[in-house]
């Protein structure tokens, strides 16, 4: 029991790390294509392995296996759902004719 409890805490410190990545991403990158790109990357990862480790952990200790389902699914569905709405996003604001940060701009 220890040893999933120690597993499924891992896996959401794991998450926590992966949604800190993304927010220094989206605050030091210099243009909004990598910008979007560190957190729709960084973003998913952290759904994912954050809801795992929930699940994990909640049917090691509540043992309620539609419960943890349901999380895993919701974990799914985050997995397929954010890197096509960051496309979208990013597809879109190519479309408006948001620039790509080149380093000539910065000479």
């Amino acid at each position: 029991m220890e040893i999933v409890k120690a597993i499924s805490i891992g896996m959401i410190v794991i998450g926590c790390f992966f949604f800190t990545t993304g927010t220094i991403g989206l605050l030091r990158f210099p243009d909004f294509y990598s910008r979007m790109h560190a957190t729709g990357k960084g973003d998913t990862l952290a759904v994912l392995i954050s809801l795992t480790g929930l699940s994990i952990y909640h049917f090691a200790h509540h043992g309620a296996i539609l419960d943890s389902l349901k999380i895993l699914l919701i974990a799914v569905f985050m997995f397929l759902a954010n890197p096509t709405a960051t496309h979208a996003i990013a597809r879109a604001a190519f479309r408006c004719g948001v620039k790509p940060w080149t380093r000539e701009g910065t000479k």
